[in-house]
């Protein structure tokens, strides 16, 4: 039969070939380089005519075990494993565009996001155009025959904003241009890219699938939904390898020769926390709801920022394309800076940190730490204000947690 379920389609995918010793994981592979019985079967190797391992740098094992399970919970045509979230997202703009393209995407992306673009890449030509992608006339006026692609977060990190995702495919399908998510606030159980008409996805693995902050690492994950014919790097691409035009140019030429590799050691790791996804999913989304709730009543807090509830302006639309509850992180506001150090420095239990859909139940201030390079203007343009707290909420007991936050607020 053929598995249907996220956890069943995880255990059933094993790598593609057999463990001679039919272990149930495929085991960490740490070498580099891998043995040819012929020199004939390495020039086929390396020539793209025989399907094998040449050098850890391109492909390995276990980072393919990994791949492959991905792909198979997510209906992907092909997914790559790279060494960060941040790498992800890197390797797949290098891979679409060249100087003088540009991107469409929001002012209020995380903020190592905002830097990537509008200093890293921007450096080489390549322009960010940040919108706000709640407005349609907006999003669509910034597009012309450059633009590459539109790329959001499924909710931003830390304010929780949630765009409406069929609205924005439908902008990008008319324009015939990408479009792209960051959906690592919202794992593959709970959000279908691929029904949503997201082109690519990219997912910082160092979060949930990781298995509980145990490793970093980063995921592409294309669909082969667009006509790469349209985009003038991939163009000679296109005529060769069509829907995997994409991937092809992506694996054989950007990922090689930039390196960002996912270490075999954390590709294991994050095969087994895809094992337990759902299940850990479900423990920190029910303690998140629960946090919310307590702190939306508590006086010293101004404002809880959250998908999930009701008081959300943005409820009904996180709930249509994410259903119940779309992640365990939020953020929320108390009087001042201030307030917020003396909150997070009377906490006993709750970690001081950061990652986010860990086990552990992580809190940041966000001004002083995640956004500390931005001057307090531009922070306010990113709604990151000094008052804003992020809690990424874990699988520990909730009477622990709730503890632990009333006598630190009290």
């Amino acid at each position: 039969m053929q598995p249907k379920g996220f956890i069943s389609k995880v255990l059933s995918t094993l790598g593609s070939k057999k463990d001679p010793y039919k272990a149930f994981q495929v085991p960490i592979y740490s070498n580099g380089a891998f043995d040819f019985e012929t020199a004939e079967d390495m020039e086929l190797a390396f020539t793209g005519r025989l399907a094998a391992h040449m050098y850890s740098r391109s492909s390995n094992p276990t980072c393919e075990n990994l791949e492959l399970r991905v792909k198979a919970v997510t209906g992907a045509s092909g997914v790559l494993a790279l060494s960060s979230g941040m790498a992800a997202i890197s390797t797949c703009f290098l891979t679409i565009c060249q100087a003088g393209d540009n991107i469409i995407l929001s002012n209020l992306v995380f903020g190592n996001t905002w830097s990537l673009f509008s200093s890293t890449l921007g450096a080489f030509g390549l322009e960010p155009r940040f919108v706000d992608l709640k407005n349609p006339s907006e999003v669509e006026k910034a597009i012309d025959g450059k633009t590459r692609a539109i790329f959001f977060e499924t909710v931003t990190n830390p304010q929780c904003e949630v765009v409406d995702i069929a609205m924005l495919s439908a902008i990008a399908k008319q324009n015939k241009i990408l479009l792209i998510s960051d959906s690592t606030l919202t794992p593959p159980n709970v959000f279908k890219a691929k029904e949503w008409g997201v082109d690519i996805e990219i997912i910082s693995s160092s979060k949930i699938i990781s298995g509980g902050g145990t490793s970093i690492g980063g995921l592409i994950v294309d669909y082969a939904s667009y006509d790469w014919s349209q985009i003038p790097k991939l163009a000679d691409f296109a005529k060769k390898f069509g829907p995997m035009a994409f991937y092809s140019k992506l694996r054989k030429e950007i990922f090689r020769n930039t390196g960002a590799c996912m270490s075999p050691f954390n590709a294991y790791l994050q095969s087994l926390g895809l094992e337990s996804l759902p299940l850990r999913f479900e423990r920190l989304t029910k303690n998140a709801v629960a946090i919310a709730q307590f702190l939306e009543k508590h006086p010293a807090v101004s404002l809880v920022n959250f998908p999930a509830l009701e008081s959300s302006p943005y409820y009904s639309l996180s709930k249509k394309q994410f259903g119940e509850v779309p992640t365990s992180m939020f953020s929320f506001n108390l009087k001042d800076r201030d307030a917020c150090f003396q909150f997070l420095n009377k906490l006993e239990f709750i970690s001081i940190a950061t990652n986010m859909i860990d086990n552990r139940t992580l809190i940041l201030h966000a001004a002083s730490s995640i956004f500390a390079e931005y001057s307090p203007e531009k922070r306010m343009e990113m709604q990151v204000p000094d008052s804003l707290i992020r809690i990424s909420v874990g699988i520990e007991d909730i009477d622990d947690l709730l503890e632990d936050l009333s006598q630190a607020l009290s």
